[in-house]
């Protein structure tokens, strides 16, 4: 697989991930309203509770993470379909501590 298609999956990734994380986060924040009858809280309230703060958050970032989970295992699928390649791997980062 040449650069420049590396470099087309990476541009196709980009703007779906993001296009999809921000309908997501709106998604999920209509579901909290519904859930909850409240706006999401602000992490950064010093009045929000703990345990409401944490719950937004976890449901957040499952949310988000669901989302991009699938549309990247669709978008590798289109990605095979058209192009008649796999898809280019996504790096991992790796951390030291």
């Amino acid at each position: 697989m040449g650069t420049s298609s590396k470099l087309v999956w990476k541009v196709y990734m980009g703007v779906l991930g993001a296009a999809t994380t921000i309908a997501a986060q709106k998604a999920i924040t209509v579901a909290w309203k519904q859930v909850t009858g409240k706006t999401p809280p602000s992490p950064t309230d010093p009045d929000t509770p703990l345990a409401e703060a944490a719950s937004w958050a976890l449901a957040s970032g499952i949310g988000v993470g669901v989302t991009q989970f699938v549309v990247t295992r669709f978008a590798a699928g289109r990605w095979a379909k058209d192009m008649g390649t796999k898809a280019p791997k996504i790096p991992q980062i790796k951390l030291k501590l």
